[in-house]
């Protein structure tokens, strides 16, 4: 025991009492952050709260001219919807186009984020980004015109190197079977460069110590990006992924609508639910089911999201870790 004068420990607060604070005594010690958030919760609120009070049109007959006064049809505008014959086409095609898109999206970001993260030249790194990320920025329609200029029948690149071949054209458009390799092609160009960018973010803070010992210890570099890179990687993939589960069930109009248009005879395989309302809602303005049809992807998206939550919860139970969205 030390003689002299007593040494006296601060005593840490006790975290009984920073979790007993009321909301109320934290908002006005930090009233300053919640006034920098305000307008975004605003935002938040008119255009992703204040909209959900018109989910009743979807159990009336609504039409603009009565407004308030629509009658109540109580689940009609549903069964329009799901005893159609083709809301089983509509579904699988929706589900199944996301499901490639996510896939073919996420593992090619993932990829080439760890391909450049092994590039040591900053120059190429700047480059390679800048080249990558262009895309994103392109409307659905100029990437739509720059497929067609690639396979169109008569002028297309695609079908003028196949004459100089000397193998016959290939009219694209009446083969529907090829378009969701098609379009998920055309995803991967126009969205791997911001994807690619999330991940190198993640990658560049981690720290470079690890990697100089596995150097040390004579790992390669395929071996540092297994051990390393790819598990520093795996929680920002869960999450991207968690969240594009939670759109599963809605179709990328803009993209489908300016690629294929009004094409009937790919529509076996390109038709999602969101342009089908589209042309209905364009024929018949039935605005009842295009609402019950949205209120019925938000419920089917959001059993997804808590579904998938649980198995990453299950499976980071097993590992020691914590991957879940919330």
């Amino acid at each position: 025991m030390a003689v002299g004068t007593d040494i006296k420990l601060a005593a840490k607060p006790s975290r009984s009492r920073s979790g007993a604070q009321t909301f109320l005594e934290y908002a006005r010690q930090n009233w300053s952050l919640f006034l920098l958030a305000l307008p975004g919760l605003f935002l938040i609120f008119m255009f992703s709260y204040a909209p959900m009070f018109g989910v009743v049109i979807a159990f009336e007959d609504y039409s603009p001219r009565t407004m308030f006064a629509s009658p109540f049809v109580g689940l009609r505008n549903f069964r329009l919807l799901f005893e159609s014959p083709i809301v089983g086409r509509l579904v699988t095609n929706t589900l199944g186009l996301n499901f490639l898109f996510i896939v073919a999206t996420t593992f090619c970001s993932v990829l080439i984020a760890l391909l450049l993260n092994e590039v040591r030249s900053t120059l190429f790194k700047r480059v390679a980004q800048s080249v990558m990320f262009l895309p994103f920025f392109m409307g659905w329609t100029i990437v739509s015109m720059v497929l067609f200029g690639l396979i169109d029948y008569n002028v297309g690149t695609i079908n003028a190197l196949i004459t100089q071949l000397g193998m016959e054209r290939i009219i694209v458009t009446d083969k529907p079977e090829l378009w969701p390799w098609i379009l998920t092609l055309i995803r991967i160009w126009k969205g791997t460069g911001s994807g690619c960018i999330i991940y190198l973010a993640v990658l560049v803070a981690v720290d470079p110590q690890l990697y100089e010992a596995a150097s040390i210890d004579g790992a390669g570099r395929w071996q540092r990006m297994r051990f390393i890179s790819l598990p520093a990687l795996v929680p920002i993939i869960i999450l991207l992924v968690l969240l594009d589960i939670g759109k599963i069930f809605y179709g990328d109009v803009g993209m489908i609508y300016a690629v294929i248009g009004n094409q009937a005879n790919l529509f076996s395989t390109t038709d999602v639910i969101d342009t089908y309302i589209l042309r209905a809602l364009q024929s018949n303005s039935n605005y009842g089911m295009s609402a019950a049809v949205g209120l019925s992807q938000s419920v089917l998206g959001f059993i997804c999201v808590f579904g998938s939550n649980w198995l990453v919860k299950k499976y980071s139970e097993r590992r020691g870790e914590d991957y879940r969205l919330f």
